[in-house]
């Protein structure tokens, strides 16, 4: 039996954005995702940090 990884990983120069995770592990004051493309675990709110980063940066290139 073979196995099969469920997408390709992202390429080494550029890091993965996370498009798909799933919760792993929830505790009283935090949650645990899991990417399901780079299989990366992380606390929830780190999640929320990316995205806020990428906003910013691509405002900033914008203007």
């Amino acid at each position: 039996m073979t196995s099969k990884p469920f997408s390709q990983p992202a390429s080494p120069g550029q890091p993965c954005k996370h498009p798909r995770v799933q919760i792993v592990s929830r505790d009283e004051d935090a949650e645990f995702v899991e990417c399901l493309e780079c299989r990366e675990v992380f606390e929830s709110s780190e999640l929320k940090d990316i995205s806020i980063e990428e906003r910013v940066e691509k405002e900033s290139q914008e203007s």
